[in-house]
């Protein structure tokens, strides 16, 4: 894995719809709208945050987090709005020992069901896979998130089973969790 690639200089993914990029305080409000809604968090092992301030230091965070060089949160924007932040995706847990990443990502609620997600992931993949070298992405998905499942299969990731209960969620307790994954030779081969 050629980690320094990831970590040198913010990587900005383009593809042909989307631009992954870094968030900054000037997209305070939609990530505002994002991280406030209930709705959003429903199946992540994340609390919803409903005080503006927190999700100010939270955006600082994003960067502090990069600079340690332990996760990276792109901003999810679309190609005719470069301004306009509609969703989040993540690259977090490097494991340099097997060559391996963990992902994770969430849209604005307006913006479910139109294909975003899979794109951003898709984006986000040949990253991985092709410039950083990446060998096996993951991601763990709680067993009643159907939509999420979906994105992931449709990027060819497979399900490898459940983990019953074996991680704890904040908001949630402890859960069962899908695990996902796609491996270089999979992706390579699709």
């Amino acid at each position: 894995m050629e980690i320094n690639i990831a970590f040198e200089q913010f990587p900005i993914l383009k593809s042909e719809h989307l631009i992954l990029k870094q968030i900054d305080v000037s997209h305070l409000e939609e990530v505002y709208a994002i991280y406030s809604n209930d709705n959003v968090f429903a199946y992540c092992g994340i609390l919803p945050k409903h005080n503006k301030e927190t999700v100010k230091s939270m955006i600082g965070h994003f960067e502090r987090d990069y600079s340690k060089r332990s996760r990276i949160k792109w901003g999810i924007f679309t190609s005719n709005d470069e301004d306009k932040l509609v969703g989040i995706i993540e690259a977090c847990d490097f494991n340099l020992k097997v060559n391996m990443v963990t992902i994770g990502y969430f849209l604005a609620e307006t913006y479910w069901g139109q294909g975003i997600a899979s794109h951003a992931l898709n984006r986000l993949l040949s990253f991985l896979f092709e410039e950083v070298g990446v060998n096996r992405v993951q991601a763990e998905v709680m067993p009643a998130n159907e939509i999420s499942k979906k994105v992931l299969l449709r990027n060819g990731f497979v399900l490898e089973g459940t983990l019953r209960q074996a991680s704890f969620w904040s908001g949630k307790g402890i859960v069962d969790l899908e695990m996902y994954s796609i491996l270089k030779q999979d992706y390579v081969n699709s």
